[in-house]
């Protein structure tokens, strides 16, 4: 996708102080990482919605998606919405649900990377009333193609 980058306003809750903006990790990157504002602990069982400090305001047409990063779900750290949504209207702040899957307690501290987000243009939709027709027939749902 050449062209122009899309500006994402980005505002610190209560005139924060110098708060970690989203970045790329490496040119290459595909999303921008979103760091916590404050320091959490993640118990195995609980979720805890963890601030950024961020509220953001998306182009018209598009939204935020949040998604977990790797490096956290290796060490047991899981979002609990994956992806998570962030509308183009929605004006609280930021803040990723996260859980801890091992016994113990797990670490967040301020600036350390937290979750993903990148922008999408929205697709607008009409959903119609009508009869499906026939299709290519599958319906074992989750997992039936196997491994």
């Amino acid at each position: 996708m050449a062209g122009r980058a899309s500006v994402v306003r980005i505002e610190p809750m209560d005139g924060g102080p110098t708060l970690r903006l989203p970045a790329r990790a490496t040119r290459g990157s595909a999303c921008f990482d979103l760091a916590a504002s404050a320091p959490v602990v993640l118990t195995r069982g609980r979720v805890a919605l963890v601030p950024t400090g961020l509220r953001v305001r998306c182009p018209p047409g598009t939204f935020l998606e949040v998604r977990p990063r790797s490096g956290l779900s290796s060490r047991g750290v899981l979002m609990v919405n994956a992806p998570g949504t962030i509308d183009r209207d929605y004006s609280g702040e930021v803040r990723v649900p996260l859980t801890y899957l091992f016994a113990g307690r797990y670490r967040i501290a301020p600036g350390d990377r937290i979750a993903q987000v990148r922008l999408v243009a929205e697709s607008p939709a009409v959903f119609r009333r009508g009869r499906v027709g026939p299709v290519a027939s599958r319906q074992g749902g989750f997992g039936s193609t196997g491994r």
